[in-house]
């Protein structure tokens, strides 16, 4: 009934959509087994796609060829740039998406995908043989089998769903949870552990207020996630809006607090540290008046309002009551209540670089199963293990992402050495090389890579090399061109900016805070009509790329200070607990994670410096 699948992927929110279309496109035969091909790419909580850091995230998947950003620009409805104000390095993309048509297009690319087959049924356990996977099992007994597996489970695995006193089995709301296949993996030696995510109650836009809200628009001149010519910008957006929580609001949600299952224990597992529920807000921030509450559409054609802050696990008439009592909510009408929900995940200290297990060959492990949340940070480990499970099957060297990189190689390096005891979010501030990796940078650093493993095509890497050549030659002209006092000072004067005593290369004005290209193009028409032959990418690369020159130089040459430890590989097979020299924690750790590179050592929590100096002094014996 089954051909031998090259790869199986079980489960197809984002983690399974990137990683069943990665292999396929890769050349290897894709079953994608889901137990609800409605529900294929669902977006299970907020409509939207980026963000702080997540947005580079998009953008790196998408320039290794991925689908999460052109799936995020063809159902977008608004486009926001976050963090303009600040450095490019905190430049974050974001969309806001109909949730409706975001699912569909997934499942349009999947389905005009050669190579990905589908089946629908729940996968109970894992067909394993002398510790290597070799397929699956469904619910109704059939086996299924495939040289390797990927779980990209969710929030599916022995989910349990909270509302204040009322709990019952679900993965999501109105689906079953999924049985067998944590219970088998436990048997087999992993360690499971439990984690909680909630969701904010939905709405009826038309019985809101909007009058007494503030309006969010989206940007003037939206751009949008993809690289490729295959999306375009919007030219109409969506607005969203604003209002806030008060004392009001919080003391009717503390009447529940006595029925709440995050204050009375009957949650075990812990939540998202940055996006806690309002009931969590309330209680450690109990000195705030109020909270800012963002009302987001679904879509283009639905009244369906999604209530962004207000997530809640809180008796529904608790969460009803007190939600009427936000400005504009006042004839709120709900169509179902927030709730909370528990599920299985497998510390992801267990699995290497590649998400690939220790203890099973062939299986990987993607999405929230590895402790994450988000579907940014789920999407991009499902591409990763797609394009590894893909590359085992055809005896290639394995794919791998450095932290200096991208964020993908942040994300997996930061999960397979420190691993988490919450649900793991994606920022900045983890990333230690931000200004080199940019969202505006992402095709520049990682199309090359993509289109070397056969993901991104033959016209995305035209494209990149066309604008990387074109940077290249617009600030060599940049550094070449000058322009004299007479022509430019009073327009310095203008843009209140010092003025020049003779003539001076452009690329020094650049350098100046108060001063861009755009500016320059104003000051001379001559330049100006120079520059506007160049395409808007390509401009914003040159400026960024001339203004943080000497910050870049030195963030580079920390890269290639650290690449000295990055290169240095320990076998596999290395005996940490022989090294008695070791600290304890040392070696236990070191033993349980078998770092591939010291520099992968070096950042295990537990690792001390004179561990990694042992280490070295073994590894040269």
């Amino acid at each position: 009934m089954f051909p031998n699948y090259d790869v199986i992927v079980v489960g197809a929110g984002h983690a399974g959509c990137e990683a069943a279309h990665a292999a396929a496109k890769m050349g290897s035969r894709v079953l994608l087994c889901t137990m609800n091909m409605n529900t294929i790419a669902q977006m299970s909580c907020n409509p939207a796609m980026g963000g702080v850091a997540k947005g580079q995230i998009v953008r790196e998947i998408d320039a290794l060829g991925g689908m999460s950003g052109i799936i995020s620009d063809k159902s977008m409805i608004q486009f926001r740039m976050l963090n303009r104000s600040k450095g490019p390095a905190m430049w974050s993309p974001r969309t806001q998406n109909d949730r409706m048509r975001f699912a569909e297009e997934w499942r349009l690319a999947l389905e005009q995908t050669p190579n990905v087959d589908f089946w629908q049924e729940m996968i109970t356990g894992l067909l394993v043989k002398d510790k290597q996977v070799i397929g699956v099992r469904t619910s109704i007994g059939l086996e299924i089998k495939g040289k390797s597996v990927v779980l990209t489970n969710g929030t599916f695995l022995n989910g349990l769903i909270h509302i204040g006193e009322k709990q019952f089995g679900g993965g999501r709301t109105g689906e079953g949870a999924a049985r067998g296949i944590t219970e088998q993996l436990v048997q087999l030696g992993f360690e499971a552990g439990r984690m909680k995510t909630g969701t904010p109650p939905r709405v009826d836009g038309r019985s809101l207020d909007y009058t007494k809200m503030e309006i969010q628009y989206g940007d003037e001149n939206p751009e949008k996630f993809s690289f490729s010519d295959e999306t375009k910008p919007l030219t109409k957006q969506h607005t969203c809006w604003i209002t806030y929580t008060n004392k009001e609001v919080h003391q009717t949600l503390e009447t529940g607090f006595d029925r709440s299952p995050m204050f009375n224990g009957r949650i075990q597992g812990l939540g998202p540290r940055y996006c806690p529920s309002i009931e969590d807000k309330i209680n450690r921030f109990a000195e705030r008046e109020r909270h800012q509450i963002f009302v987001e559409p679904e879509g283009w054609n639905t009244v369906e309002m999604y209530i962004n802050g207000f997530s809640t696990s809180l008796p529904e008439d608790v969460q009803y009551e007190a939600m009427r009592k936000i400005p504009g909510f006042e004839n709120a009408k709900m169509f179902r209540p927030g709730y909370a929900i528990e599920y299985d995940f497998f510390p992801p200290t267990q699995l290497k670089l590649t998400l690939e297990t220790q203890l099973i060959d062939n299986l990987y492990f993607a999405g929230q199963i590895n402790g994450t949340t988000g579907y940014e940070e789920a999407a991009s480990q499902g591409l990763i293990a797609g394009i590894n499970a893909s590359l085992k099957t055809q005896e290639k060297d394995p794919f791998l992402l450095k932290r200096s990189d991208a964020y993908i190689g942040v994300l997996i390096d930061d999960l397979i050495n420190k691993g988490t005891e919450e649900p793991y979010r994606m920022f900045t501030s983890r990333a230690e090389f931000r200004l080199l990796l940019r969202q505006d940078n992402a095709d520049l650093r990682l199309t090359q890579l993509g289109h070397s493993i056969g993901l991104a095509d033959n016209t995305r890497l035209e494209k990149m090399l066309d604008k990387k050549n074109d940077t290249a030659k617009l600030i060599n002209d940049l550094k070449q061109k000058k322009l004299s006092p007479e022509g430019i000072n009073e327009g310095l004067e203008d843009l209140e900016t010092a003025t020049i005593k003779e003539k001076i290369t452009i690329d020094k004005l650049i350098k100046r805070p108060q001063l861009g290209i755009l500016d320059i193009m104003k000051l001379d028409d001559e330049i100006g009509q120079y520059l506007s032959k160049y395409d808007k990418e390509v401009i914003e690369q040159a400026e960024i790329q001339i203004k943080y020159e000497n910050y870049l130089e030195k963030e580079q040459q920390m890269v290639e200070k650290l690449s000295n430890m990055e290169n240095y590989k320990i076998p596999l097979n290395f005996d940490y607990l022989a090294v008695t020299a070791l600290s304890a924690e040392g070696r236990q750790k070191l033993h349980k994670i078998k770092p591939e590179t010291l520099g992968q050592a070096s950042r295990i929590s537990g690792v001390s410096p004179a561990d990694l100096s042992i280490l070295t002094v073994y590894l040269g014996r």
